[in-house]
């Protein structure tokens, strides 16, 4: 995650390791939060980004949306040492912060949502279900 000096988010890169891949959540959502202080991109809400960013019809589009979201919010929360409804704080661990000249840049680990949808493995996807 990079902010700027004044604390507002200039980008940040997110990426879930699944099935022996990466799968990268996009530019699409960093690009619409750059700009935003942190406190505004906690405000976000999930329905509003995906009507916004125009994933109605684009079920996978929307769960890798729910997880980019979910991780950034819990990375903000980290960052900024507070509580924040629906936001479990515990799952993300900053490993580094970076304070340069123009950039503050924090790097992060964060942990699986407990509560997940149903999601079948990527073995069995292919396969109907009875």
């Amino acid at each position: 995650m990079r902010l700027d000096l004044s604390e507002r988010l200039v980008k940040f890169d997110f990426a879930k390791i699944t099935c022996s891949s990466e799968i990268g959540g996009g530019k699409t959502l960093s690009q619409f939060c750059a700009g935003k202080t942190l406190e505004e991109v906690l405000e976000l809400d999930f329905r509003m980004l995906v009507s916004a960013l125009n994933l109605n019809a684009d079920e996978e589009a929307q769960f890798i949306l729910y997880m980019e979201l979910d991780a950034l919010k819990s990375a903000i929360a980290q960052y900024l040492g507070i509580e924040y409804p629906g936001v479990d704080v515990d799952r993300c661990k900053i490993t580094s912060v970076e304070h340069g000249d123009e950039f503050i840049d924090i790097a992060l680990v964060i942990l699986p949502p407990k509560e997940l949808p149903k999601i079948l493995p990527c073995s069995l996807s292919d396969r109907k279900t009875t």
